[in-house]
C-alpha cells in the first residue's frame, strides 16, 4: 500500500484554529517532484553549479523584484551570494515537512528585511509598497500609509513600535479567509509566481472519469430548445436530401448526390436569412415564441447554419465534378470536356442561358471566401473590416443562386421580401432626424464614450444594442455597440468603444488628435441653443449628479470621470483638465429666422484634453433586443460582466434602480412588510447580484460613478438584505492565495473597514484580488433562495463556458450576449 505523507498547515490553536488543511503526497509523487526541482536547478545552474541572484531572477523572469530578492536571502542560508542544490533542497524541505510554525516563521522571515527579529513600520511599508506593484495596483503615497499604519496598528497589540512573530501569528488568526489559503502549495506559489514557474512539477494528477457534460441531464435541461430546435433542423434537412435524391434517382449516384445537397441548399441559404432578421427577432422576443424557439441563440445558429452552407457546397460542387467526369468526351460522342463543363455555357446547362457551371464556380468561391473571413481569428484580430467587407458578399450570392437554380427563388422571394423591407426600414429610421454626437470622453483602456443626442421616437430597451455610421470616421460602414445608458435617461444615450480594430482605433485617435478640437462655431452655438430650448420643455431626470462623482484611487492626475451630458451644456463630472467654456450673448430678436447666429464669445481657449463637447453627425440602425431582456421576468439575477462585457448591464442596472425606486414610492412600507414579496408587471426582480471582472485597476474608471451613485441609492439596514449586491474583482491582483498579497490583503480590509470604501475603487464594496472562484460564488448563490436564478453574462468566450457548465451544475438559467 503507498504511504503517504499528511503535511498539516494551520493556524495557531490546534485543534481550536479556524483552519486546517491537510495536503497528502506520496512517496513517489515526492521523490518525482525532487527530482524535477534537482534537474531544472542544474539546468539554471551553470558550470559553478550554484545560483546566483541575477540567474534567480532570470529563472523568475523578472527585473526587479522584493519578494524574489528576499526569497534569495532566505534560501541562501550562508550568506554566500549564491544557492546551493543543497541550500535549496534544505529549504523546500522545511517548508514541506516543517510544522506550521516553521512556515510561518518563513512568511515572517520575509517581512523582517534587516533581520533584527521585528517588523518596524518602515519595513511594513516596503513590503506593502512591493505588494502593490506585484499587483499592479496604483495607489496616492499617503494611501499607503494608511494602510501601513493600519495594519501596524492593529498588529502591534502592545504599542512596543515593533510587530514580533508571535503578534504576527495573532493577527493572522484574525483573518481565517487569509489563513485558509496559506498552504505550503501557496508558500511555493509565491517563489514560482512568474511565468517560469521553474521549480513547479509537471502535473502528477490523473483525470477522474466523470460523465461528458453533454451527456449530463442538467445539460439537456438547459438547452432544450436550442437541442430541439437542432433536432428539427436536421431532420428537416435530412428529409429534403432524401426527396431530392429520390425524385432524381434516374440520373445516377452522383448526380443524386448533388441534387441533394442543392435541396439542402435551397433551404440553408434562405434559412441563413431568416436567422439575422433583427426587428423580426426583437419583435418575437416580446411574445411567448422566445420560450419555445432559442431567439437568443440567433447569431450561433447563424453560423451553424452557414457552416452548414459551406459543407453543403463542397459535396455538391465534388458530386457534379465526378458525375461531369464520367460523361461521354467530346471525342467518343459527341461529349463535352470536364473543362468545357465547367467552365463554359456549350453545354447548356441551367434555366439561365446554361450558365449553372460558371455561377456555381464562383459561388463556391465566394462562399468559402465568406466562411474563411468569418472565422473568430479574423473577426478577433482587428480586421473587422475584412469581415464586413467580404460578408456583403451575401447580396451577389443571392443573385448568382437565382440564376444558378430554377427553384431557389421559390424559396427566397418570401424571406427576401422581409430583408428587404427590414434593410428599406432601417435606413429610413436612421436618416430620419438628425442625430449628433454631442460630447466624447476618452477613458482608460482606450474606451470612448460617446453621447449621442438621442431623437424623441428613438425608444430602446435595457441591454438593446445598434448600429451606427460616422461619416467622418468611415463613409460607408456600420458596427454594432450596445447602448449604455438607460431607456429612462431622456435627450441622450450613451455608447462605450473599446479600441480593438481599425475602425475602433481611427474613432479613438480621431478624437485623441488636437486638431479634431476644432468644432464649428456655428453648428455648436445651434446645437446648445436646441438644448437649452428643450430643458424649458422637459425635467432633468438624470441618474448621475456631481455629487457622486468620484475618482477610482489612484496616484495619477489624469483621471477621467465618466461624464453626463446635459442640456444646457454642462456636465456632471469633472473631467481631466480645464475645458472650453463658451457664452452666448442675449439672443436677438429675429436672428434665428434670418438664420444667422448669435456671436461667440470664448471665455478659454483651451479644452480638456480627454474630454470634449463636439457636434458630430451620425446614423444609428435600430435597436436590436438580446438576451439580456429576460432580465425583468426573473426573480434572482446575476450579471456578469468581463472588462468592456458591461455595457449592457450599465444600461440595465440604471434602469432596474430606476424601477426599484420607483416600486419603493409606490410601496412605502415595503421595508417592513417585505418588499422582496411586491411584484409589478415591469419588474419582478427579488434580488440583483453583479459580478464585474477587471484586468487592472484603470478598466474600474469606465463606471465608477454610476456604480457609486447605485450603491448610495440603496437604504442601509434592510431587513431582507441588499437588493443590488455587487462584486468586483481585479484579476492582475495577487490573489489571496498568493503569499506575498497576504500582507496588502490584510492592509486593504482594515482600512475598507475603517474608511467604509475599498480604497482601489473608492466603492463601498470591497475589490476581490484575483479571479473568482465559481463554485463557492454560485454555492452561495443558491444558498440565498431567491427565486430561480438567471445568469447573465458578456464578455469573452473562454470565460463563457466555464461559467455555463457551473450554471448546468447549479440548475441555473444562462444566457449569454455575444461579445
Amino acid at each position: 500500500m503507498e504511504t503517504t505523507f499528511c503535511i498539516v498547515f494551520g493556524c495557531a490553536g490546534g485543534s481550536t484554529s479556524a483552519f486546517r488543511r491537510v495536503l497528502i503526497m506520496s512517496v513517489d509523487e515526492d521523490s518525482r517532484w525532487l527530482e524535477w526541482v534537482t534537474k531544472q536547478f542544474e539546468t539554471i545552474a551553470g558550470d559553478d553549479k550554484e545560483i546566483d541572484i541575477d540567474e534567480f531572477k532570470t529563472a523568475l523572469k523578472v527585473k526587479e523584484s522584493f519578494f524574489a530578492e528576499r526569497f534569495f536571502a532566505l534560501f541562501d542560508s550562508d550568506g554566500s551570494g549564491s544557492i546551493s542544490l543543497d541550500e535549496l533542497l534544505k529549504a523546500l524541505n522545511l517548508l514541506i515537512h516543517g510544522d506550521e510554525t516553521d512556515k510561518l516563521r518563513f512568511l515572517f522571515q520575509v517581512y523582517d528585511v534587516d533581520g533584527s527579529g521585528s517588523i518596524d513600520p518602515d519595513e511594513l511599508r516596503t513590503v506593502l509598497k512591493s505588494c502593490l506593484q506585484e499587483s499592479a495596483i496604483s495607489l496616492p503615497e499617503e494611501k499607503l500609509d494608511d494602510l501601513t499604519l493600519v495594519l501596524f496598528e492593529s498588529a502591534d497589540k502592545d504599542s512596543s513600535g515593533s510587530i514580533t512573530f508571535e503578534e504576527l501569528k495573532a493577527e493572522l488568526e484574525n483573518f481565517p479567509e487569509v489563513m485558509e489559503n496559506l498552504t505550503i502549495r501557496q508558500v511555493l506559489t509565491a517563489v514560482l509566481h512568474s511565468a517560469a514557474n521553474w521549480l513547479k512539477p509537471p502535473d502528477q494528477e490523473q483525470k477522474k472519469a466523470q460523465t461528458p457534460r453533454y451527456l449530463t441531464w442538467a445539460y439537456w435541461q438547459n438547452n432544450s430548445r436550442k437541442l430541439l430546435f437542432l433536432c428539427g433542423y436536421v431532420l428537416l434537412n435530412l428529409m429534403l436530401f432524401i426527396g431530392a435524391m429520390l425524385y432524381h434517382r434516374k440520373g445516377g449516384g452522383w448526380f443524386m448526390l448533388a441534387k441533394g445537397c442543392g435541396q439542402c441548399l435551397n433551404f440553408n441559404c434562405t434559412f441563413v436569412m431568416v436567422l439575422m432578421l433583427r426587428r423580426c427577432l426583437t419583435w418575437l422576443r416580446a411574445t411567448w415564441v422566445v420560450r419555445v424557439l432559442p431567439l437568443d441563440q440567433n447569431i450561433l445558429l447563424h453560423q451553424m447554419v452557414g457552416y452548414a452552407i459551406l459543407f453543403f457546397t463542397l459535396v455538391h460542387t465534388a458530386a457534379h465534378i465526378i458525375n461531369f467526369g464520367t460523361q461521354p468526351r467530346k471525342s467518343q460522342s459527341g461529349g463535352f470536356s470536364l473543362w468545357e463543363y465547367l467552365l463554359t455555357t456549350r453545354p447548356g446547362i441551367g434555366w439561365v442561358k446554361g450558365t449553372s457551371s460558371l455561377t456555381g464556380v464562383i459561388l463556391q468561391l465566394l462562399i468559402c471566401l465568406m466562411v474563411f473571413c468569418s472565422s473568430t481569428f479574423v473577426r478577433r484580430s482587428g480586421h473587422f473590416e475584412v469581415f464586413y467587407w467580404t460578408h456583403l458578399s451575401y447580396i451577389w450570392v443571392w443573385i448568382l443562386l437565382i440564376i444558378h437554380c430554377a427553384n431557389f427563388w421559390k424559396w427566397f422571394v418570401v424571406p427576401g421580401f422581409v430583408f428587404l423591407l427590414e434593410k428599406i426600414v432601417g435606413i429610413a429610421v436612421s436618416r430620419i432626424g438628425g442625430l449628433y454626437i454631442v460630447e466624447v470622453n476618452l477613458l482608460p483602456s482606450k474606451v470612448t464614450h460617446l453621447v449621442i443626442r438621442r431623437p424623441q421616437f428613438f425608444q430602446f430597451k435595457p441591454g438593446d444594442y445598434i448600429y451606427i455610421n460616422i461619416p467622418v470616421i468611415a463613409k460607408y460602414e456600420w458596427h454594432p455597440f450596445t447602448i449604455s445608458s438607460a431607456p429612462e435617461q431622456p435627450d441622450t444615450m450613451w455608447l462605450h468603444v473599446r479600441s480593438m480594430g481599425q475602425w475602433t482605433n481611427r474613432l479613438y485617435e480621431y478624437f485623441r488628435q488636437p486638431e479634431s478640437q476644432a468644432v464649428c462655431p456655428k453648428q455648436l452655438a445651434t446645437s446648445l441653443r436646441k438644448r437649452r430650448q428643450e430643458k424649458r420643455q422637459q425635467k432633468d431626470q438624470m441618474f448621475l449628479s456631481s455629487e457622486s462623482q468620484k475618482a477610482v484611487a489612484s496616484n495619477q492626475d489624469d483621471t477621467i470621470e465618466l461624464t453626463m451630458f446635459r442640456q444646457n451644456g454642462s456636465q456632471s463630472g469633472a473631467a481631466s483638465g480645464p475645458e472650453t467654456l463658451v457664452e452666448f450673448p442675449p439672443e436677438e430678436p429675429g436672428l434665428t429666422e434670418r438664420g444667422e447666429i448669435p456671436p461667440l464669445r470664448e471665455v478659454s481657449a483651451k479644452s480638456g484634453e480627454n474630454h470634449r463637447f463636439c457636434n458630430i453627425k451620425c446614423y444609428v440602425d435600430g435597436p436590436y433586443g438580446t438576451p439580456t431582456r429576460q432580465i425583468f421576468a426573473s426573480e434572482h439575477a446575476v450579471l456578469i460582466g468581463a472588462g468592456i462585457g458591461i455595457t449592457p448591464f450599465a444600461s440595465i442596472l440604471q434602469s432596474i434602480m430606476y424601477r426599484y425606486r420607483m416600486r419603493k414610492h409606490t410601496y412605502p412600507n415595503c421595508s417592513s412588510s417585505g418588499c422582496e414579496n411586491v411584484k409589478d408587471s415591469d419588474m419582478r426582480l427579488r434580488k440583483v447580484d453583479f459580478i464585474w471582472i477587471n484586468r487592472d485597476q484603470k478598466s474600474f474608471e469606465w463606471f465608477v460613478s454610476l456604480l457609486t451613485k447605485l450603491e448610495m441609492e440603496q437604504a442601509d439596514g434592510e431587513p431582507e438584505g441588499q437588493f443590488l449586491e455587487m462584486h468586483m474583482y481585479m484579476t492582475s491582483a495577487l490573489s489571496k492565495n498568493d503569499m506575498k498579497a497576504i500582507g496588502l490583503q490584510m492592509a486593504l480590509d482594515l482600512l475598507a473597514k475603517k474608511e467604509e470604501k475599498d480604497s482601489i475603487t473608492g466603492l463601498r464594496t470591497r475589490t476581490q484580488p484575483g479571479r473568482p472562484e465559481w463554485e463557492k460564488v454560485f454555492q452561495k448563490l443558491s444558498k440565498e433562495n431567491k427565486g430561480k436564478v438567471h445568469v447573465f453574462y458578456c464578455g469573452a468566450p473562454a470565460l463563457a463556458k466555464v461559467i455555463k457548465a457551473q450554471c448546468e451544475h447549479f440548475g441555473f438559467n444562462f444566457y449569454k450576449e455575444n461579445f
